[in-house]
């Protein structure tokens, strides 16, 4: 391991950053040094645009995929090396403004009816009754369901940040009933191959996408869409923004803003946390 590299893991570490993190900005830094076949200290901010010019034109990189590497070389520079010119914006392609394509509550219901695993179901079903994060969905632990007081703690969601979200009746049925089949230890939903250890979230999108095959649904996205679902079902029911927010673990109101802009007419009501579960008629065994 190279003195730079070294460096970069404790700064990285110092400040908390998640292990997945880790991995993508050491691999974008990586990517910089194997590019010009040079230690990144050595390399100037021209040499860097023009980096960035060759994901973007050669590589044909998207706008995320390019940020990815943005977020990670700037660290590297400001961060470890304090190399204060990396101020200086570099160009990357805008980010593209989409409304995804939003599932209406009877396509949630038949995607996951149409799974007949019972673990997968139920994994499906926490994660839209809960509007999770598939990192977050993953990493929940029994203990983490409080069901006397109806609430599920999400551990060190995106952000490093603890929060509470409302577990509502059918659902905390829904994971009894789960529990008496299952028995889960610790990880509510563990790999099956390695007990010790949670379901990959690889596993879970693939889950996801198999549901979307075999129940037709044509529209795109990968298992976020649950939580997109779940945010859009909630304010149709009158949910106030700003427990929306709380909710999704939103750091920033905008965020949580989004899903009112992509509902024309939808202002944020006054009523309290609805149900999705009781209302989606599946299997819960």
């Amino acid at each position: 391991m190279t003195p730079l590299r070294q460096q970069m893991i404790e700064a990285m570490q110092q400040r908390g950053f998640s292990e997945r993190t880790h991995e993508s900005y050491l691999h974008v830094v990586s990517e910089l040094a194997r590019y010009y076949r040079r230690s990144p200290s050595q390399l100037g901010s021209a040499e860097i645009q023009a980096f960035f010019k060759h994901l973007a034109v050669e590589r044909k990189l998207s706008s995320s995929s390019c940020r990815v590497y943005l977020h990670g070389i700037r660290f590297l520079y400001l961060n470890v090396l304090h190399r204060d010119e990396f101020e200086t914006p570099v160009a990357v392609p805008k980010r593209e403004q989409k409304i995804p394509e939003l599932l209406t509550r009877s396509e949630v219901g038949r995607l996951i009816d149409a799974i007949d695993n019972p673990k997968h179901r139920m994994l499906l079903l926490v994660c839209y009754g809960c509007g999770l994060r598939v990192s977050e969905l993953v990493s929940l632990r029994v203990r983490d369901i409080d069901g006397e007081r109806k609430l599920l703690r999400v551990e060190q969601g995106k952000g490093a940040k603890d929060r509470l979200v409302t577990l509502s009746p059918a659902l905390l049925d829904a994971l009894r009933q789960y529990w008496k089949v299952f028995r889960p230890n610790e990880w509510l939903f563990a790999n099956t191959l390695r007990p010790e250890k949670p379901l990959d979230v690889t596993t879970a999108q693939r889950v996801f996408q198999a549901a979307k095959r075999k129940s037709g649904i044509t529209k795109e996205g990968g298992i976020h869409s649950l939580r997109h679902a779940y945010a859009t079902h909630q304010l149709e029911d009158g949910l106030p923004v700003h427990q929306l927010q709380r909710l999704l673990g939103h750091g920033n109101l905008q965020s949580t803003m989004r899903y009112i802009h992509w509902m024309p007419g939808m202002g944020g009501g006054t009523a309290n946390h609805t149900d999705l579960i009781a209302g989606l008629e599946v299997r819960h065994d």
